[in-house]
């Protein structure tokens, strides 16, 4: 994954899987997208970073089922009493985590990890509903992966993590989808 520079193949595989006519006039141009980095204090991965501003911020086809919400939105279901986020502060986790069935962390320190699994490091994406939301990583080792984060748990999407075929990344995300796959289909 090259997260610096938008690989013209992986443009096209965006543009294509979103059907994007009319010049991107639903993106949001350049000077918004460097002016949500600069007021949260960070740099978008590619190739997300050039597909917001220049060909579409969000859509209702999605990817996930309810739409690929815009890129300083929060999906409907979101809540309204959640903390401010904090998308410069690093995502806490590198591998999966269901904190429903992990009984090492005290409850209170459990809690502090889950609110920036949700809360901090990554932009929202959109949700499949009842709470499952899927996150792209903005700061941390874990910049340019996309993360399914629900109530019980978090699990990185990629092939290198198990669960499913998919390339991972926002690209490989958006072609899974497009290929009309299941999420998790790994064997």
């Amino acid at each position: 994954m090259n997260l610096e520079q938008a690989d013209p193949d992986d443009l096209a595989v965006l543009r294509a899987a979103f059907a994007v006519d009319g010049g991107g006039r639903s993106a949001l141009g350049w000077e918004a997208v460097w002016a949500f980095e600069a007021d949260h204090r960070i740099v978008l991965p590619e190739p997300y970073r050039t597909f917001v501003a220049e060909i579409t911020d969000g859509s209702y086809s999605g990817p996930p089922d309810c739409g690929l919400v815009g890129l300083a939105e929060l999906p409907d279901d979101w809540g309204v009493d959640r903390p401010e986020r904090d998308l410069s502060r690093p995502f806490p986790l590198t591998s999966q985590w269901l904190w429903e069935e992990d009984d090492s962390e005290p409850s209170e320190n459990t809690d502090l990890i889950m609110d920036g699994v949700f809360d901090h490091g990554s932009i929202v994406l959109g949700t499949d509903g009842c709470g499952m939301y899927w996150h792209l990583v903005v700061t941390g080792p874990h910049r340019g992966h996309v993360w399914l984060i629900t109530g019980e748990g978090a699990t990185p999407f990629g092939a290198e993590f198990g669960f499913t075929t998919a390339e991972p990344g926002f690209v490989g995300w958006v072609k899974h989808w497009a290929a009309n796959k299941p999420w998790f289909d790994a064997a």
